[in-house]
């Protein structure tokens, strides 16, 4: 039986073990709470836990390593580089679903000398975006025909039952994370001009995207998208965007946020101090009410919805700031986690939305591309799913040689997306597409 490590028990690694063991393999969790992989393999056969710290525990990670077949790191991206490392020591093949980096990339050579494939960017965002973009940007070239546009839009958000709170928004990732990106330049092509935003107007750069069946959300531009040019191989296209989706007014809401220094990574003591102690200082001011004097510092009235929702989180609270809190992000962090939950039985839903303009030799077509997904209703969540099932198919197939390929790659190559977009119908995530003649 082969076996597969797991690096990490963490929100995404239920469906990635399930599938695995479902299919007749042996996965080994490794974390470094123990308890928490115990839990997550209850109900899998062939499944074991073990208790690890990628921090500190090199000697048990090439023991593990050395047993099994192939590494998975659901680890922080941090620390992928390190495992796969190890991976290479012991000629095991290693995935993750993470961005490549520039240290991952400059083990190609090993790799391919090693005999093994480091698959990354094998999730949902990146991952499936990746795959199901690649595939229609193949089958325009091999109908003659160029690409003109492409933009993409991905979010994970409550589905419309569970879309109760004021920011629209509720926590299926890191909070932190999300709070970081907001904190991100941005660089993308539009109509042939390269426009740069600064992290700092990031949430100022929102355009509304319409999405079938679902009506209208935000996006707005995520990191680096000229990259993807050459990813994907369109040097012609005029326009290249890819972007976050969020629920209406989570733009204006999380630039005031920036605005006041909310997203602030400067460590600072927040020893006896409470959150409405923290605004004040932020907004310049002694005035009790704290919501009068934040809309004047944000040009906002006071019955402004941002005002609300900015009280609803709990920002004008007497509540202390816990201990071990060191920066404002860090602060506002926690009342992410506090107040945007999913409740029991409540589902998420992960949205994509890609838009084609392609030209043919006769003609011009609109091409989009969409998937919505939603969670199961107190079981895996939608970004759960969608983010380790690639992985755990790409796992699947690598180990049964149905995928055949060494050094660092993402599933930009039909022998990567093919065969895994066909396994993902089959557990019904996939994306519908309509062409339109313009």
């Amino acid at each position: 039986m082969k076996k597969v490590l797991c690096l990490g028990a963490g929100l995404v690694a239920h469906p990635f073990v399930q599938y695995l063991t479902n299919h007749g393999f042996h996965v080994i969790v490794a974390s470094r709470t123990k308890n928490k992989a115990d839990r997550l393999i209850e109900g899998c056969k062939n499944a074991e836990s073990v208790a690890f710290n990628i921090k500190t525990d090199d000697k048990l990670l090439d023991e593990l390593t050395n047993k099994a077949d192939l590494v998975c790191s659901l680890l922080p991206y941090t620390y992928h580089v390190k495992a796969a490392k190890i991976a290479i020591k012991n000629k095991t093949h290693f995935c993750t679903t993470s961005y490549i980096s520039d240290e991952m990339r400059g083990l190609e050579d090993e790799a391919n000398a090693a005999g093994i494939i480091l698959l990354n960017e094998c999730g949902v965002d990146p991952g499936i975006d990746h795959m199901s973009a690649q595939k229609i940007i193949d089958e325009i070239h091999k109908n003659d025909g160029e690409i003109r546009s492409f933009t993409s839009f991905t979010g994970g958000l409550p589905a419309p039952e569970a879309n109760n709170n004021p920011f629209g928004y509720k926590l299926s990732w890191s909070p932190r994370g999300v709070l970081l990106a907001g904190r991100n330049d941005a660089h993308f092509l539009r109509n042939g001009k390269q426009i740069k935003i600064p992290g700092l107007e990031l949430f100022d750069n929102y355009e509304i995207i319409e999405i079938p069946n679902l009506g209208k959300f935000e996006g707005y531009p995520n990191r680096d998208s000229m990259s993807y040019i050459d990813i994907y191989k369109i040097p012609e296209t005029k326009t290249m965007l890819r972007g976050t989706l969020r629920n209406l007014g989570w733009c204006t809401t999380m630039k005031k946020i920036t605005d006041i220094g909310l997203l602030n990574l400067e460590e600072t003591s927040f020893e006896k101090m409470t959150y409405a102690d923290l605004m004040r200082c932020l907004v310049g001011t002694k005035e009790h009410d704290l919501r009068k004097a934040t809309a004047k510092k944000t040009d906002l009235s006071v019955d402004d919805p941002i005002i609300s929702r900015l009280k609803w989180l709990g920002l004008f609270e007497h509540q202390a700031i816990p201990l071990g809190i060191n920066t404002n992000l860090d602060a506002l962090c926690f009342l992410f986690e506090e107040k945007l939950q999913y409740s029991t039985g409540e589902r998420d839903m992960l949205v994509m939305h890609h838009e084609f303009i392609a030209e043919f030799s006769d003609h011009a077509e609109r091409i989009t591309s969409t998937m919505i997904d939603y969670g199961i209703p107190n079981g895996d969540s939608s970004m759960s799913r969608t983010v380790a099932l690639p992985v755990a198919i790409a796992t699947r197939m690598i180990l049964e040689g149905e995928i055949n390929l060494t050094g660092v790659h993402r599933p930009v190559s039909p022998e990567l997306y093919q065969p895994i977009l066909r396994e993902l119908e089959k557990t019904d995530i996939f994306l519908e597409e309509h062409r339109i003649r313009i």
